[in-house]
């Protein structure tokens, strides 16, 4: 890494990235315009530069992803998609794991300072991430075009005076402060910036000239709250390295009425499926509203921009319910998932809508019990009334409504409907009930002592 004839550098031990086989394009850039129709670019750095920089040979692009959970979470799978675009197209990716900026947070446009968490919970997540992060970009198969890199392995070698000198000099405080992020919270008394979050964004400036020295990178991409750091590293790298280099922000995703996207009542939708299971990963995207649903496919989709524009042109003309929602679902949850867990939601989906529970599989009962439906567990030695359970898990307001309920024929168990207040309810896969009440409100019982 040069910065200077007298400067003493950490090294880098992993090689630099090697480039791939890639065809130019002509006077514009193909993927960028592709990337413009999909209103996936939100600011770019020299737009005919940066065409013209990605015509002329394969380049490396990279994104950085903090380690702040053990899983990424559905706003992730913007710039993850944004990385395997940009490798399809035939240039080389890094997904850069944040080791050393993990431990800090950025504080970009976030209300209060983050939580500082201990380095071995850091490097717990930088090490569930890399694995989930190689799955989405089919690393293992793609070795010359999907590097896994951390900064850790080149922050942790540098010394406090070597940065201050070499890499502090560089930066304005004037200009620093200027920036809208950081403005927002200076103008917070409340809460105010400390020095360590303050400095975060020389880290990443400093992560983008260590890639441009050791391995050619000459792009990166963010969310447009990145913006600031990235021009931040543009200018560092400039000086440090003599070299031009890119930029490129991704929108915020909000939803058609403005709201911010990406998590239900229920909390954030992540990758993991110990924490957002494949069955409600799937629903989750079955659920899109169709205002935004054409606008989502353009974003997390990988079917061109002409078959989108198909769909949503079918779907204006079907008399039934549109297809453009199951679309999404699918292809996102066999991509995050594979295609055995997208059967299984599909299978669970299936059985809850007829009310066929008999084939699913304890595993598939598991994912309902994770997120599925509302749970209630049953002790093995109670066995109370189906009044009784409907009033518990709030089927009915009172033991009168439920027994009314029943006398109705409004309550089904495990899809057949009953008329008659019973203790006796047959139990699938040895532990579980389902109950429910109308057409849509599902209640799951689990008896037994076992979690």
């Amino acid at each position: 890494m040069f910065i200077n004839e007298e400067s003493t550098m950490p090294e880098v031990d992993p090689q630099p990235v090697k480039h791939s086989n890639f065809t130019p394009s002509c006077s514009t850039n193909d993927l960028l315009h592709e990337l413009n129709q999909r209103g996936l670019i939100a600011q770019q750095s020299d737009a005919v530069a940066l065409g013209e920089h990605l015509n002329q040979e394969p380049r490396v692009i990279y994104c950085g992803f903090d380690p702040t959970a053990g899983s990424l979470h559905i706003g992730h799978l913007v710039p993850l998609l944004m990385l395997r675009r940009f490798k399809e197209a035939g240039h080389s990716v890094v997904a850069l794991l944040g080791g050393a900026t993990g431990m800090i947070g950025d504080p970009s446009f976030k209300a209060s300072e983050r939580s500082l968490n201990e380095a071995a919970t850091v490097n717990g997540w930088v090490s569930d991430l890399q694995r989930q992060v190689g799955n989405l970009l089919d690393a293992k198969s793609n070795r010359q075009q999907v590097h896994l890199l951390n900064n850790a392995d080149w922050m942790s070698k540098l010394d406090l005076f070597t940065f201050l000198r070499d890499i502090g000099k560089h930066f304005s405080v004037n200009a620093m402060i200027a920036k809208d992020s950081v403005k927002q919270r200076l103008a917070r008394p409340d809460q105010g910036l400390s020095f360590t979050e303050f400095a975060y964004s020389l880290l990443q400036s400093y992560d983008f000239a260590v890639l441009n020295k050791e391995h050619a990178c000459t792009v990166q991409i963010g969310g447009n709250d990145q913006w600031g750091n990235i021009t931040s590293g543009i200018d560092l790298t400039r000086r440090l390295n003599r070299q031009q280099v890119f930029g490129l922000t991704l929108p915020l995703i909000t939803k058609a009425d403005g709201t911010k996207f990406g998590k239900t009542e229920t909390g954030t939708i992540w990758l993991d499926a110990a924490k957002t299971s494949p069955y409600a990963f799937y629903q989750f995207w079955l659920n899109t509203a169709d205002t935004d649903v054409y606008r989502f496919l353009r974003y997390y989709s990988l079917r061109s921009v002409a078959e989108i524009e198909d769909i949503e042109h079918q779907d204006s003309n079907r008399a039934a319910k549109p297809i453009a929602q199951r679309l999404l679902a699918s292809e996102l949850t066999e991509r995050v998932h594979g295609k055995a867990e997208l059967m299984a939601a599909e299978r669970i989906s299936q059985a809850l809508f007829c009310g066929d529970f008999s084939q699913l599989s304890l595993s598939e009962f598991a994912q309902l019990e994770q997120d599925g439906i509302p749970l209630t567990r049953i002790q093995d030695f109670e066995s109370p009334m189906l009044s009784r359970l409907l009033v518990e898990t709030g089927l009915a307001s009172s033991l009168r409504q439920a027994r009314e309920l029943i006398a109705n024929g409004a309550i089904a168990v495990n899809g057949a409907q009953i008329s008659s207040d019973t203790h006796e309810l047959p139990r699938l896969q040895q532990h579980y009930v389902i109950l429910r009440r109308g057409k849509k409100h599902f209640h799951l019982l689990k008896f037994g002592n076992q979690r």
